[in-house]
């Protein structure tokens, strides 16, 4: 249930709307804003989009035009037995919070407080509240994903982001290669050895299509790209912490795929409230910014190269600290490629 500024192909609930979902366009503010969630989501599903859009929180959201039966839709109520339109818009009241405004990245710098998840005292933990593993059993029963290259037995699992991780995509290039971090096709290379390897981004599959063209790796003779997951796979939450926020749950791929678990599961992201659903499984990546400036000097794949070798060969990943990834890594260096 990600809210998604780019357009999507096909038909459905909602213009350009893909099938298996729903594309709506919420006015609010005098803003339009399009929003693509599963015809699956639930009302309460597009509140908690339309927060990460607008700060309105959910339950101060007055959504008009959206009816079944006559009546305002209640939260339960899935968004694709609401019979919309094609092109449907909807209209929204409400005005935001100032005080969930904290962005969804963390900032450069930031100490070791910030690479801590809390759990508010006396609350469940995010990943074993009901309500969001209610949302990840929906995402493993409805998100439809395309294989590119059949999981390989007896492999690990990398779970990959692009933008900020392998990718600088605010800088301004004249051609992809340029905002490719370091080393990305020796990296890739050298762990399609032992792992089979995923890209999921918080972007629409149209877009990561395209970057992974762009970069050289869809159809690189040296390793393959297992499948793609994008924006719709994820799912939202809220912490006292982070607020109302996104994160990719991994249980969504293990759901799919029995063969992968904790165990053998690794994803690299730069931003570390993504991995709210699968903490011991996350290892944040330095972000990778400021292309022309940093081309010349970081090293971080060709580090994590080694840790990912390294750990290769290990029963269970789930025993392992990521974050001290670099202090593992001396102590165990890995076995010559």
């Amino acid at each position: 249930m990600s809210a998604d500024a780019a357009p999507a192909g096909g038909s459905g609930a909602g213009e350009g709307a893909d099938e298996g979902t729903v594309q709506l366009t919420v006015k609010w503010s005098g803003q339009e804003l399009p929003v693509r969630l599963l015809a699956t989501d639930t009302v309460a599903d597009l509140r908690d989009a339309l927060c990460l859009q607008t700060r309105v929180l959910p339950a101060r959201q007055k959504l008009l035009n959206l009816k079944v039966g006559g009546r305002p839709a209640p939260d339960s109520a899935e968004l694709g037995a609401l019979a919309l339109k094609p092109g449907a818009k909807i209209m929204m009241m409400g005005s935001p919070e100032e005080a969930i405004a904290a962005a969804n990245e963390v900032p450069e710098g930031a100490g070791a407080v910030m690479d801590d998840f809390f759990d508010e005292e006396g609350e469940v933990p995010v990943h074993l509240r009901p309500e969001y593993i209610a949302k990840v059993e929906r995402r493993v029963r409805d998100y439809k994903v395309e294989i590119k290259n059949p999981l390989r037995e007896g492999k690990r699992l990398l779970v990959l982001d692009i933008d900020y991780t392998l990718f600088d995509h605010r800088s301004v290039a004249d051609c992809g290669a340029q905002l490719m971090r370091p080393y990305l096709h020796e990296f890739l290379t050298s762990a399609y050895r032992d792992y089979d390897i995923v890209i999921w981004s918080a972007t629409s599959m149209r877009w990561i299509d395209e970057k992974m063209k762009l970069l050289g790796v869809s159809k690189h003779p040296d390793y393959k790209i297992a499948f793609h997951l994008d924006n719709l796979a994820m799912i939202t939450v809220h912490t006292e912490h982070y607020g109302v926020t996104e994160c990719k749950p991994l249980g969504v791929i293990w759901g799919k795929f029995p063969d992968t678990s904790p165990r053998n599961t690794i994803m690299f992201d730069d931003v570390r409230h993504n991995f709210l659903m699968n903490r011991q499984s996350g290892l944040r990546i330095k972000a990778f910014r400021q292309a022309h400036q940093n081309r010349d000097k970081d090293v971080e794949l060709l580090l994590l190269a080694r840790y990912l070798r390294s750990i290769a060969q290990l029963d269970d990943f789930s025993t392992l600290r990521h974050r001290d990834w670099e202090r593992y890594l001396e102590k165990h260096p890995p076995p010559d490629p």
